[in-house]
């Protein structure tokens, strides 16, 4: 049966919930899986992360450890690997950024099929043999997986058998309506895909180049599958992490253009729908940024705060129509006309908000205690 997601085009969207891709025999392994390892001072991490390459169950890969400009032991390990195992390819490059390691992976790529991989995170064995037979079960160009978030005090691994084959651009109206169900992301490595639907595809060249990569790659396939049983372990918490560290320059220099540029890619292909819900988390986020920037102590706080109203007002004339789709909470529209009247008056009330009413909504929801 047809379900409708409310973002302009009939979708036919299958639920499986009991699904367990079979296994691939070994002499049906035929096609190659080039997986991409970016690899940047991880010397720590990484004999876990290719070892876990290199002990899939599907055999039939190309391991291709492109090594960033390393100045710890990593450039050993690569070369150790290599020799060791002929499935292993090191590239040595002067340090240019992840995006760089990730287009030079996929430029020395020649495998039927595509997967990405940090340094610093690992692989159950079966991952690539599950997301693989997938496709095939299913005649898709791409899957992606659940995947685990490692912090120091534990996992978190919400995994069950449930599965969704998406026809066209289902699986990216998805990931646009950030639908908690579905683990899609902007990560580049909970993904397997034919490398054919790329053509020219390539990771811009900025930070958070996963942002606008993703909606290009997820607007391309005729067919897709989501497994939402993790196959991939993130490190959530790793200290030196961009996303640790509070209000970052490139959230302006970076993030927040890719954020416009998704929209513009969007209409560019026709999907003014799926435009219009990409502007309304954009403008979410814009307003939850400058809250983010009024409390901290950001040295350049009144160049960011001017950046962002400017950004927020030049929205006006589109607003009705953002606010106007389905999925939009009209509390957001009415903190943004409070925003536009008077900042100030904005950010009292989300101070009254965060200290006094959010507090009484978990006690009154559950007693104060720690849910899932």
């Amino acid at each position: 049966m047809g379900l409708r997601v409310n973002c302009g085009k009939e979708l036919s969207l299958k639920i499986m919930e009991q699904y367990r891709p079979g296994p691939i025999p070994p002499k049906e392994q035929t096609e190659t899986i080039s997986v991409a390892v970016a690899v940047y001072n991880s010397e720590a991490y990484l004999d876990r992360s290719i070892r876990s390459v290199l002990d899939q169950t599907y055999r039939n890969l190309e391991v291709i450890l492109v090594d960033d400009g390393s100045t710890d032991a990593c450039p050993d390990i690569c070369d150790r690997y290599a020799a060791l195992d002929s499935r292993v390819k090191v590239i040595h490059k002067k340090n240019g950024g992840l995006y760089t390691s990730r287009n030079v992976g996929m430029e020395h790529a020649t495998g039927t099929y595509l997967a990405f991989l940090d340094g610093d995170d690992w692989l159950d064995p079966d991952m690539y043999e599950r997301m693989l037979s997938s496709l095939w079960e299913q005649d898709a160009d791409l899957a992606v997986c659940r995947y685990r978030c490692v912090y120091r005090d534990g996992t978190v691994d919400r995994s069950t058998d449930r599965a969704a084959v998406m026809e066209g651009q289902e699986m990216l109206a998805k990931y646009l309506e950030e639908d908690e169900a579905y683990q899609i992301q902007n990560a580049a490595w909970n993904k397997l895909y034919k490398r054919s639907i790329l053509g020219d595809l390539k990771f811009p060249a900025r930070w958070y180049e996963d942002m606008l990569y993703t909606v290009q790659l997820l607007a391309k396939p005729k067919r897709s599958v989501y497994l939402d049983r993790a196959g991939h372990n993130y490190i959530c918490d790793r200290s030196g992490s961009i996303m640790n560290k509070g209000v970052n320059p490139r959230i302006f220099s970076d993030l927040i253009p890719n954020l416009y540029d998704r929209s513009a890619y969007l209409r560019s292909i026709g999907r003014e729908d799926l435009a219009l819900l990409q502007d309304y988390f954009l403008y979410k986020r814009l307003l939850l940024f400058y809250t983010a920037v009024s409390r901290s102590a950001d040295p350049q706080k009144g160049e960011h705060k001017a950046c962002l109203r400017e950004r927020l007002e030049a929205g006006r004339a589109q607003y009705p129509a953002i606010f106007g789709i389905a999925q939009a909470n009209p509390n957001e529209y009415r903190k943004l006309k409070l925003f536009l009247c008077s900042p100030r008056l904005y950010l009292a009330a989300m101070r009254l908000n965060d200290t006094f009413l959010i507090p009484v909504k978990v006690r009154m929801a559950g007693g104060g205690k720690k849910r899932d």
